[in-house]
């Protein structure tokens, strides 16, 4: 299944959130993403229908093994191009964005050609 910008961006925050506090509800995702709580749990039940989470009797939300794969490399693409950036030089701030911006389209073959640069740099410093 193909998975959309938004999609994603709702995984990556159901997987910050999961790795900040025990248990992560609707309203959590609202905060982190500043949208309003009907849109949220539209996206939530698309994910709940795809098997991208799950939502228990408590209404505690959980990324399912998909979900988790998903999130998991959209988290590490945001980490790496943040970090990327910020060593050419720009700003923290600019960085978070524009990484949020770029994470989504960079292919699979781009990504890894990055990771082993900043790999080889790091090795360096």
């Amino acid at each position: 299944m193909a998975v959309s910008e938004a999609i994603e961006n709702y995984l990556e925050t159901i997987y910050i959130l999961s790795q900040q506090q025990n248990e992560v509800h609707a309203i959590d995702i609202c905060s982190y993403l500043s949208y309003s709580r009907p849109t949220v749990s539209i996206v939530l039940r698309q994910m709940r229908e795809h098997g991208l989470v799950t939502v228990n009797a408590e209404n505690h939300i959980y990324l399912t093994e998909e979900g988790q794969r998903i999130a998991s490399r959209v988290f590490e693409r945001h980490e790496v191009l943040t970090r990327m950036l910020t060593q050419l030089g720009v700003s923290h701030e600019t960085a978070l964005h524009d990484a949020c911006k770029i994470e989504h389209d960079l292919s699979d073959e781009t990504f890894e050609a990055i990771k082993r640069h900043m790999a080889q740099h790091d090795a360096q410093m």
